[in-house]
Formats: C-alpha cells, sequence, structure tokens
C-alpha cells in the first residue's frame, strides 16, 4: 500500500485560455492533517475539484490513495466537505444522512446507527428531524460535516469547515480533524482562519497562481524564534554595537530593541552580555514567527485572502 494518500505531478488546468492551475506538484502522506493555503483565485478549489474527479485536469497526473483519480473504489472510501454546498432544504437532518449513505452504498444494517453517530458527533441529534430549511448557517456547516464523514473515510477534503461556526463549533471541528487523525484518516484542509490551520496541522503548502510556492512543518513554526524583543534602561551606543557577533540585525528605539539572531539559541548568550555591561534588563521576549506572517512574508500583502 502506498504511503502517500495524495500524490500529484504538474496537475494543470485551463479554462479556456486562462491558466487556473500552473502546475501542482504534491505529496500528502497518510494520517496526517495537511493545510492548503493560498489567497483568492490561487487555484485551490479548482486543485481540490481535480483531484476529486470534478473536473477534468488538461495534463498533468495525480493519485489518491495509490489509485487514478476517478478510481471507482477509491473515490467511495473519500469524504468532502465543499466551501459552498446545497442541499434539498426540505430533507431533515435524518433523511439527508440517510439519502448520503445509500449514495456510498453502505448496508442498512449499519447505516442507522451511523447515523445517529454522526448526529451525535457534530451536536445535531435534538434536531434530527427538522428540515434544513430551518437550519442557521452554523447547523447547515455541521450536518455538511456529518455527511463528509457518513462513509468514514481514509481521506477527508474539507473547505472551509469552520465558515460560519461560532468558537463552540470551531473547537468541535478541531476535535473531530483530531479523532479522524488518530484512526489513520488523511484530512486534507483549506481554510483561510490561519489561527485555525497553525493548531489543527502537521504541514502546510503555500500556493499562488496555481503552484506550491512552499511546503512546511508546522512544527518549525514553534521552533522559529530568531527575534528577541527587549526593553533595555541604560543602553548605551557601545553595548548595542557589542552585539554584532550574536545577530544580524538591531532596531533600537529609545529603550526598546529588536534583535534578529543567528539562532535561537544564542538568546542566553546575549541576556548574559547586556546585564554584564551594566544595562537594566525590564524585558526580553523572543517572538515566534507565525502562520500568518509567513503567509504575507510569501505571498505577499497585496493579495486578499
Amino acid at each position: 500500500m502506498s504511503t502517500l494518500a495524495i500524490s500529484t505531478q504538474r496537475l494543470r488546468k485551463l479554462f479556456g485560455g486562462k491558466v487556473a492551475v500552473r502546475g501542482l506538484t504534491l505529496d500528502v502522506c497518510r494520517g496526517e492533517v495537511f493545510g492548503f493555503l493560498g489567497p483568492n483565485g490561487a487555484g485551490k478549489s479548482t486543485s481540490v475539484k481535480m483531484l476529486l474527479g470534478l473536473v477534468k485536469p488538461t495534463s498533468g497526473k495525480a493519485q489518491l490513495l495509490g489509485k487514478p483519480i476517478g478510481h471507482r473504489q477509491t473515490r467511495a472510501r473519500i469524504g468532502f466537505l465543499p466551501e459552498h454546498f446545497r442541499f434539498y432544504d426540505w430533507l431533515t437532518a435524518t433523511e439527508l444522512l440517510r439519502l448520503h449513505g445509500q449514495l456510498c452504498d453502505i448496508p442498512s444494517s449499519v447505516l442507522h446507527q451511523r447515523i445517529s453517530l454522526m448526529l451525535d458527533t457534530v451536536g445535531l441529534s435534538p434536531h434530527r428531524d427538522k428540515q434544513l430549511r430551518h437550519f442557521s448557517k452554523g447547523m447547515l456547516q455541521r450536518i455538511g460535516l456529518a455527511q463528509a464523514l457518513l462513509n468514514e473515510p481514509d481521506l477527508l477534503f474539507l473547505d472551509e469547515p469552520t465558515s460560519g461556526l461560532d468558537p463552540v463549533g470551531r473547537r468541535l471541528v478541531r476535535d473531530i480533524i483530531k479523532a479522524q487523525q488518530d484512526r489513520g484518516a488523511t484530512v486534507f484542509l483549506n481554510s483561510h482562519l490561519l489561527s485555525e490551520v497553525e493548531i489543527t496541522c502537521n504541514r502546510v503548502a503555500f500556493i499562488k497562481a496555481g503552484e506550491v510556492i512552499e511546503i512546511r512543518e508546522m512544527s518549525s513554526f514553534t521552533e522559529s524564534r530568531n527575534q528577541i524583543l527587549a526593553r533595555v534602561h541604560k543602553l548605551s551606543d557601545d553595548t548595542v554595537n557589542g552585539l554584532c557577533p550574536w545577530v544580524s540585525h538591531i532596531a533600537k528605539d529609545g529603550e526598546h530593541l529588536t534583535m534578529n539572531l543567528h539562532s535561537p539559541d544564542l538568546a542566553p548568550q546575549v541576556l548574559r552580555y547586556l546585564v554584564e555591561q551594566g544595562a537594566e534588563v525590564f524585558e526580553f521576549t523572543p517572538q515566534r514567527l507565525s502562520l500568518e506572517d509567513r503567509f504575507l512574508q510569501i505571498l505577499g500583502t497585496d493579495e486578499g485572502l
């Protein structure tokens, strides 16, 4: 069995003469939660639709769960929550899940219990017999998540799963994603809420103009503490100049000092040096590069989220 849940090589899509996806090359391991990030119009939705077999690629290759995209048996092992979904609003929550369960060929002997479990998982059991037309936006998002989980997928695509949800709902989605990973499923997550991605994902890909610009382990953000913000009294210019062996950049504004270290391991030496020089250090705080910071560094500030 392939260790990759998703593998693409130069996947490309043209609509007429317009390039939607320039050349997507990507590997996603089984069992990881993978974030897919980029500005509006970057080709994220088109990429997902190609992987799901909803849009035919112009060129390139891709495999899901070790099989070419569009493979019928493999598609039965995939769950999908689109960003913009339209359900039959005259159906009740139970009826909608029963319909999707039948489309997934879930045996009737299993389906009844599975529906009850999913409704309970997303917190909609009290509304199981309510028509969807009476659901709030957040409730519709929850029932959409339930249908994506109904077939216990090996690969789960979630496109903006926390859209319309309050903080309690967002926490619920995080818990569900963690539970899916714990049972061995792969989660492919597209979200504009970078704080949610930062908490949830193992790795993230930054995509722009239909190409992957960078793939990064989320652990690297917690380890990136090269910048120090300090508030120091009695700081002479000679003391500041003496920091040069440890820092690549220094900015001084009154008693406030910003330093970019060559390595985060040098922080204790810098602090010791300041104290030995007679400076009074009131604050000395390593700064962690956030996912949002890196997003803006890579993709720029002129692109909308």
